[in-house]
Formats: structure tokens, sequence, C-alpha cells
């Protein structure tokens, strides 16, 4: 067993955090006690002079480290190049090869200690039959919760119990306890538990039919308020209470608006914008929801239905939420060729030695996007194949798509549009994935990070 040597004594020598696990058993574990470890062991098969590689360091979240390259060759770390002085987060069951494995060097999986200071998670034995819907009996698929009671079922299955209760029934009622549904919504963090489950055991897995027909059954995207006007309306209210429940009303529970009025059944999504409720409608032509993030605004239903803001019902702005062609742009988003700075500043001054304006460009751009002349495997929204310049979008996931036209544009950008010192920069290895452009002002000045990877993951 050989121990790291250390520059920073600042912990305890009898407390071993984690360890370096070679993969060839012929040499030996590396322990590691204190917070800074310089490593220092065997480089490849072929010699046993054993040398300085590495610095360690624990991070404060117990469960990681920073490694950072102190030897003159690349070092693999998950088959990522970390280059000579950078440095990359290692996890427990990282691998760590000191070379290219066909060349002869050593490789070891880093190993967290579970001791009392690193323990962060507890684990937890579930009986899976409490992840199972009960309408299907099958393990969640897309678990949405309803409210009061938290029941939980796939989506595409509740979606398709709303429907019918909804044809049949004044009110919602909980298939498992027969409940009324006030509320009902998607679930993030189970959903997290029920993928937790499948890769514990893959034979739960539904076939690829099963999940086509629940995805296309599921209509829960946003939060839904199902919600009776007969228990809305059981007192007056004086007009002081209008301000403190304007942002929880819907105005076609009181009024008919365009020919339509709010039942005891009615669906209501809560806008996400100003707050306020409006019936779910599927079939007025009307969007309703964001498409790239699929949650609910209602600055395009209203006005469709003759509403207007009123003290009593405000509602959004416009520019809230409308049609892509409709949204004006006037600065490169804080996102644009993933938050660096260094190739925002250049694209802005590419697009302003050409004489053009950022929303000419983002226009023309659209207009490749709206011929399919655009790759879309990248693009950051939900339904990427559905949307269009006619597509009602929130300012949020405009930002994205401007974004990632953007990076198009550069990435066809012919070189004299350049200027000299940013054209004769060389492409970075890992392109628009690279990590070390966040963290290394020089690396994201020296090297254009608009391209495709060509080594590495290719995110």
């Amino acid at each position: 067993m050989e121990k790291g040597e250390s520059s920073t004594p600042t912990l305890s020598e009898d407390e071993v955090w984690a360890k370096l696990i070679p993969t060839d058993s012929r040499y030996s574990e590396i322990e590691l006690r204190l917070k800074e470890t310089v490593i220092c062991s065997e480089v490849k098969h072929s010699s046993s002079e054993k040398q300085d590689w590495c610095k360690i360091t624990r991070n404060v979240d117990l469960d990681s480290a920073m490694m950072q390259n102190r030897s003159l060759k690349e070092i693999l770390v998950d088959e990522t190049v970390v280059q000579e002085e950078h440095a990359a987060v290692i996890k427990c069951g990282s691998e760590i090869s000191l070379g290219p494995s066909d060349e002869g060097y050593v490789k070891y999986r880093f190993e967290i200690m579970p001791t009392e200071e690193s323990r962060r998670y507890i684990q937890i034995y579930l009986d899976v039959e409490y992840a199972k819907c009960c309408i299907c009996l099958n393990i969640w698929h897309d678990v949405v919760t309803a409210a009061p009671c938290l029941h939980n079922f796939c989506n595409g299955c509740f979606s398709e119990w709303l429907r019918r209760s909804q044809e049949r029934r004044s009110s919602v009622l909980c298939p498992h306890c027969r409940a009324v549904v006030h509320f009902v919504g998607r679930n993030h963090f189970l959903h997290n538990i029920e993928q937790d489950i499948l890769l514990a055991d893959p034979s739960l897995k539904r076939s690829s039919e099963d999940i086509v027909l629940l995805d296309s059954n599921a209509s829960i995207k946003s939060p839904l308020v199902l919600s009776s006007r007969k228990s809305r309306r059981k007192r007056e209210r004086s007009p002081s209470d209008a301000a403190d429940r304007w942002e929880h009303s819907c105005p076609q529970c009181d009024t008919e608006y365009g020919g339509y009025q709010c039942n005891e059944s009615t669906v209501h999504l809560q806008c996400q914008a100003c707050g306020g409720m409006m019936p779910s409608r599927s079939n007025v032509g009307v969007q309703q929801h964001c498409l790239g993030c699929d949650r609910a605004f209602c600055a395009a239903y209203w006005p469709s239905q003759g509403v207007n803001g009123s003290n009593s019902h405000p509602l959004c702005s416009p520019e809230t939420f409308k049609p892509i062609a409709e949204h004006t742009v006037s600065r490169i988003p804080s996102l644009a060729h993933e938050k660096n700075h260094y190739e925002q500043n250049i694209t802005e001054r590419c697009i302003r030695q050409m004489g053009r304006s950022l929303q000419d460009v983002v226009a023309e751009w659209i207009l490749k996007f709206d011929k399919r002349e655009i790759d879309r495997t990248r693009m950051p929204l939900n339904h990427a194949e559905m949307i269009t310049s006619c597509t009602s979008t929130c300012s949020e996931c405009y930002d994205k798509l401007v974004s990632f036209l953007l990076y198009w544009f550069r990435v066809t950008l012919i070189s004299h549009h350049l200027a000299p010192e940013d054209a004769q920069r060389q492409d970075c290895w890992y392109g628009y994935a690279c990590r070390t452009q966040h963290h290394n002002q020089e690396h994201a000045r020296k090297r254009n990070h608009v391209c495709q990877p060509t080594r590495g993951s290719h995110v």
C-alpha cells in the first residue's frame, strides 16, 4: 500500500478518505489521507520509476475531488483529456489513465471511502410495489402527483382518467382513494426515483410500444388546477379581497367570454408569468403552453377570448409569450456560446463589421430554421421538430433559440469576416463542450470554442 505525498498536512493522517485503485493488480493502491495530495507512482508498465503526475484536492462537498495534471503528458479522466496544468473534477468511480492504454500507461480507479465525514447519502430500500401506478400496475412513467391525497400515477394513465372523468362527473376523483382531486402536476423528484428503480432492475422496463402509447396520452405538462366553481363561490367576497385573490382567479369562471364559461369540472392552468388561472382548452386553436419548456402562459389565450386586463383580473403583457417571428432581440443572450464571453464579443464584432444588426442576422437564421437547413439535434428546447417561426414561445426559450442560431451563424461564417487575431485561433479539441473555457480565461481567449468536439464526450 502506497501513500500519496502531501504538500498541506492539515488533516489527520489516520483518516483515509479516498484511494486510487490500479486496474493492474501488480501495482499497489494509493491512499489519500490529506486534503491536498501530490500523487507519486509508476507511470508506465515498462518502468518501475515513480514520478509525480498529479495533485488531488478534496472538494468541500466531500463527494468529489479536483485532479490537476502535473505531468508533461496528457492524462485521461473518464476518456476526457486533461492537459498539462489543467484540472478536472473526479468522482467516485472515475477512471484515470496516465496515457493511452495501448502505449502501456498505468490506469487507476478513484474510490471515495464511506467514512462518517464523507457519507452524504443514506441508502434506502424501497419496495417497488410503492412505486407503481394503480391504474396500469407498472412502475410510474413520467410520474404525476395528485393533491391533496398525494397519490402518484403515470402521466399518460392519469391524463386518460382525467379525460374520462370530465365527460362523466362534475369533479375528478383519485383513482386510488376516490378523494376529490384539486391539483395535479409532474413530480420531478419521484421521476428521478423512477429512473433509479429501472436502472437497478431493467426487467421492470416497459416495451417501447407501451412508452409510445403513454406519451401520446400524456397531457399534463404544467400544473393543472382542478377546482370547482361551487367551492369557490361559497361566500361573497368584499371589494377589499379582490387585490388578494386576483392572481388565483379566472375571468371565465365568473363571466362568459368568447362564448365560453367554466363549469364545475373545468381544469385550470396557472400562468407562469402572472400566476393567474385560465381554463385548459386544447380545442380553441390558441397556444396555452410554450413548446420550448412546456410551461403555461396566458398572454395569447385571453386576447383570443376578448378579455382585457382590469384591476380584478390583471393579464400578462403580450411580450411574455408570442410567436418567434414577432420577438425582437437587441443583445446577444447571456446563454450564447455556452456563456463564453470571449466568443460572444467576437460574434458581436463580426455582425458589426458586416454592417448588419443582430435582429437582421437572427431573422435570416430563423428563415433557414423554418426551411430546415439547420441540424436541430442540439437545440435546447422541447419538441424541437415541431417548432417554427409561427410557434409562440416565452422570452426565456426565445433566448435559447437565438443562442442556438448564433452558434450556426458562427460555424458557417467565412474567416475573412473575423478579426485576424480571432481567425488565427486554433479550434479547441472539445469545442462547445469544453469545460475549461468556463474557469480558465486564458484558454477561453486562445482557443476557438464555437466548433464541433473532435475529442472527448460529444454533448
